[in-house]
């Protein structure tokens, strides 16, 4: 058996164990050995992180060759077109090449959305809006640079699922354990969740 932990990755912390810098990283809130980032996740990005101390799952899930869908719910700045949503769709010529076709819809704000901290400027003149975007690739900043390139920068971009794995309710420096079996199907038997301590952090 293995373990796989969900994370939910706060703003602005690492996706690794250390740092060079005064920067927090996942040693602030992960104290579980032997595991280890199945794929990054963006310094000013939020949402699921995917750990595990089972190295071929961990190539699953983070080789882009296997192409396991990643949903991300993305605040632009503006309102963003049926145009724009159409361009994503299609695929986006970026600098090192076009995307693969994502899957790109417009959504209401998430329910249950914890606030950011610092929280995203608002201009009073120009709206936001929310669209919830999959893809299957993982290049650095990808979700970012396509929203830019059809003409609504990213102001906020939180990770909601990995393949099968759903962020949930899970929030900000929280996670859960989960037991994998040789299937590689979660096991519903051993789940724990951890509680905030008096620091704000979450630990084991």
């Amino acid at each position: 058996m293995s373990t796989l932990v969900l994370f939910n990755k706060p703003f602005r912390v690492l996706s690794q164990f250390r740092s060079n810098d005064a920067r927090e990283t996942l040693a602030n809130y992960l104290s579980i050995p032997g595991v280890y980032p199945a794929g990054r996740l963006d310094f000013d990005s939020e949402g699921l992180m995917i750990l595990t101390d089972d190295g071929q799952l961990q190539a699953q899930i983070s080789h882009p060759k296997h192409k396991l869908q990643k949903t991300y719910w993305v605040q632009v700045d503006g309102n963003i077109s049926d145009a724009a949503l159409q361009q994503l769709r299609d695929g986006v010529v970026l600098n090192d090449g076009a995307t693969l076709p994502a899957r790109a819809n417009r959504i209401a704000e998430p329910a249950g959305l914890w606030p950011r901290d610092p929280p995203v400027r608002v201009r009073q003149q120009i709206p936001t809006s929310w669209v919830e975007i999959k893809i299957c690739e993982g290049r650095n900043r990808q979700v970012r640079r396509m929203t830019a390139q059809v003409g609504f920068p990213t102001l906020r971009l939180i990770r909601a699922a990995i393949g099968d794995w759903q962020l949930g309710a899970l929030t900000p420096g929280e996670f859960a354990l989960q037991t994998l079996h040789a299937a590689r199907r979660p096991a519903r038997a051993r789940s724990s969740r951890t509680k905030p301590t008096s620091g704000g952090r979450k630990r084991v």
